[in-house]
């Protein structure tokens, strides 16, 4: 049937997206969850939704806000901002995608690291955005001066802050350097992960009009299964972002996951409790694996970045799935002998630990 496909089709490589295992109780390391529930406040607000003011469950028959005003006016009032500073989309991966048309489709091409998150390549390709990789130093870290437009012009620049899947992060002095840098194209802050050790970039949008800082419930709001995620900068840069929404997809967020995003903004004690316990655990599990002779990249993320000087990653990664312990293994250049592992519990992290135990010795 692939001769009935566009001829871009059979250029594309896809993302290829963390297993998800059919299994009961596996340890699910691999794909940067929350090990923890979201809010109590988010049940409460879906079985609200769901129930409806007469208990009918009503408002299931129309459609969603297609503008999301209330979930954009609470988070709008978290972070500082006006409401038209917010854009709303079904999750962050659609927000990107979003951005790559609306924003980075320009005369030069782009700039991102060379180990980042996998889906921008993707999402080049699919557009068509002209792209260019920027290595990472020898130690992972993002070095501004090489995207600096009098170094190298470009036609916008994205990186993670902190970086996936390194765990790396670029202080907010050194952003703002690479924001400054690049008066004449637009600077995409994409921070998944900022809420679990980085400062975020959304203190400078009234700055900077060149600069758009992407956010998901996912990780630290524990919201994965919702698919909500924004962006946050000039109001002229969230147009952009709403002519192409409203050209693709007018209603991207339904009603049960603009309630539930709103009732986790609101639970702001609950956020911040689940945030420190994922930030202690990493902690524990960075020692844990040095003492069994991992080398461990510094970490801001809900996650490490591991490898052990003489063990294969891929076998070590392949043994682990045999007990149903699941890590992530990246067979790319500069990162195969690496091991992308997600904060759980710290029992699913004592597990994880004693089967490395008996693998690495």
């Amino acid at each position: 049937m692939s001769r009935f496909w566009s001829d871009i089709v059979h250029r594309l490589v896809p993302y290829v997206p963390g297993e998800q295992p059919a299994l009961a109780h596996p340890v699910k390391l691999n794909t940067n969850e929350n090990p923890y529930p979201p809010s109590p406040r988010v049940l409460d607000a879906i079985r609200a939704e769901l129930a409806g003011a007469d208990g009918s469950g009503e408002s299931l028959r129309r459609y969603p806000d297609p503008l999301a005003k209330a979930l954009r006016a609470t988070v709008a009032a978290h972070h500082g901002l006006r409401p038209d500073q917010v854009f709303v989309g079904n999750g962050s991966d659609e927000v990107l995608a979003h951005a790559f048309q609306a924003l980075l489709k320009h005369d030069k091409p782009i700039l991102f690291p060379d180990i980042s998150y996998s889906f921008y390549p993707t999402y080049a390709r699919l557009y068509e955005v002209e792209f260019n990789t920027v290595p990472l130093d020898d130690r992972f870290e993002i070095r501004v001066d090489d995207y600096l437009a009098q170094n190298t012009p470009n036609g916008g620049v994205i990186f993670p802050n902190p970086n996936a899947p390194t765990g790396h992060v670029l202080p907010l002095a050194e952003v703002e350097r690479l924001i400054a840098g690049n008066p004449d194209s637009v600077v995409i802050v994409d921070e998944a992960y900022v809420d679990f050790g980085a400062q975020s970039a959304i203190a400078l949008i009234d700055r900077y009009p060149n600069l758009l800082v992407v956010h998901t419930t996912s990780k630290s709001r524990s919201l994965a299964g919702m698919r909500v995620g924004f962006a946050f900068g000039h109001a002229d840069l969230i147009q952009a972002l709403n002519r192409v929404k409203d050209s693709f997809n007018s209603y991207p967020l339904d009603r049960l996951a603009q309630a539930a995003a709103a009732a986790a903004y609101a639970d702001v004690d609950y956020f911040e409790a689940t945030c420190a316990r994922v930030i202690a655990s990493r902690t524990r599990l960075t020692a844990s694996l040095e003492a069994l002779g991992f080398e461990v990249v510094p970490s801001a993320a809900n996650f490490v970045f591991a490898k052990h000087p003489a063990h294969d990653a891929a076998d070590i990664s392949a043994k682990l799935r045999a007990q149903e312990i699941f890590v992530r293994h990246f067979n790319a250049p500069r990162i195969n002998q690496h091991l992308r592992i997600s904060i759980g519990t710290d029992a699913e992290c004592d597990t994880l630990v004693a089967a490395l135990k008996a693998i690495v010795g």
